[in-house]
């Protein structure tokens, strides 16, 4: 079974803490501060692997946690940094985040892309040092790391899709003209999940695509219709195959036409792209009446248009020509340098997590948010009086306190910053 779609969590490393040290060595009596600082956490990395075939390993595990960055030790000795940690999806994937703001669409072997990064790490007490400071008790935590949901989805790379009616004839079509070897059967609904196959010419290989017959509705997602017609978006070429005389007895013009208005309906470009109509079982009829049917499609559609039978072999060779003719440009890259994946759709927002909002909830109690203030809470030890001091100041310096006083802040009334509540001294 095929697997295309998977839903994933992945989490960064959350960054080492900085340490609280200093120096001891035999005749220095005044030792200075030399807290080294905690390591970076390790990124959560979606890499492009040409070995994988499907999403089947997500099946059995769903959850992907980045190691966390070392702390940071005395004699100015740094935490480690640990490697990113690797998720391979196979090619054709497209990686995106549930809240919509990142979308990576991984199409060539090697391709990277960041989806959680690791926490950063904090700092040791020496960075803390000032003339009037010069013996910092307090260093600075590490962050956490990125976390979110992601949703893959796999749309196949083929150069070519054969689609049509359920039983028209794709399967045996592609069993003839590849090593593929897709299930075969007399009745509708035999191919459940695309097939893949190769054909070769001249030194050229293309891929085939089997995709599973469609059916009236399949645009708005009647049965599979739109996993189904997903594996189609990235081909450059639609092989419709046709049932020169269906046995259920249906016209084979209008089931030409549900099949283009499913393929339209569903957009993505799908009813641009470039056609051969292939006229299949043409062993079920005389001979004459399948040359006559050729033309009349011809003349019809005014595109290229092949009689096939599966089951004789007549008119196989003639379609792998017209497939080779009609697929534009090089085949689609089997390999390619490593490489970062780009970004389709990704959100930015300028400065947007670089202010803050102040907030008077009454009871003489105020809130402060913002993503850089409550950072630098959770940097540090609020429990610690000289991290206090650190922390009130680098409020005092980014203006916190004086849109604290416009709002209408005294002396003794409770700050809450992070979920935590402390006071301030305004003056």
């Amino acid at each position: 079974m095929l697997y295309d779609r998977a839903k994933i969590f992945v989490q960064g490393g959350g960054g080492g803490s900085g340490v609280v040290s200093f120096r001891r060595e035999a005749h220095v009596p005044r030792g200075g501060p030399d807290g080294g600082d905690g390591g970076r956490g390790a990124d959560v990395v979606i890499v492009c692997d040409p070995s994988l075939r499907d999403l089947q390993s997500f099946k059995r595990k769903a959850h992907y946690k980045a190691r966390r960055g070392g702390h940071g030790e005395g004699a100015n000795r740094h935490g480690a940094s640990p490697e990113a940690l690797e998720v391979r999806v196979p090619p054709g994937t497209v990686v995106e985040d549930t809240e919509g703001e990142l979308r990576y669409d991984l199409t060539e072997p090697g391709q990277r892309a960041v989806v959680a990064r690791g926490g950063l790490g904090g700092r040791g007490n020496r960075h803390f040092t000032t003339p009037t400071r010069q013996a910092p008790r307090f260093a600075e935590r590490g962050l956490p790391g990125e976390e979110r949901w992601l949703e893959l989805r796999l749309k196949l790379l083929a150069d070519a899709g054969l689609v049509g009616l359920p039983n028209a004839g794709k399967s045996s079509l592609l069993a003839r003209i590849t090593r593929a070897q897709p299930r075969v059967a007399d009745y509708p609904f035999t191919t459940l999940e695309p097939v893949l196959g190769t054909i070769e010419r001249d030194e050229r290989q293309l891929v085939l695509a089997d995709i599973p017959g469609l059916i009236e509705g399949a645009g708005e997602g009647a049965g599979l219709g739109h996993e189904f017609l997903a594996h189609v978006e990235r081909t450059r070429l639609l092989v419709h195959v046709l049932d020169l005389s269906p046995l259920d007895g249906s016209d084979p013009v209008g089931n030409y036409e549900t099949v283009e208005a499913e393929l339209a309906g569903y957009g993505a470009g799908l009813e641009v792209l470039p056609r051969i109509l292939c006229l299949s079982k043409a062993d079920l009829m005389p001979p004459n009446q399948a040359e006559a049917a050729q033309q009349e499609w011809r003349e019809r559609l005014g595109v290229e248009v092949v009689v096939t039978s599966s089951a004789t072999g007549s008119g196989l060779d003639e379609l792998v020509d017209a497939i080779f003719r009609n697929v534009p440009g090089e085949a689609l890259p089997l390999a390619a340098e490593p490489r970062e994946a780009p970004a389709e759709h990704r959100v930015y927002r300028p400065g947007a997590d670089d202010g803050f909002r102040v907030q008077r909830l009454g009871d003489g109690t105020f809130r402060v948010s913002g993503g850089r203030v409550e950072r630098l809470i959770a940097r540090h030890d609020m429990d610690n009086e000289d991290a206090q001091r650190y922390v009130e100041d680098r409020l005092r310096s980014m203006g916190v306190i004086r849109a604290l006083e416009a709002a209408g802040f005294e002396a003794g009334d409770d700050v809450e910053i992070a979920g935590m509540v402390f006071e301030l001294d305004p003056a």
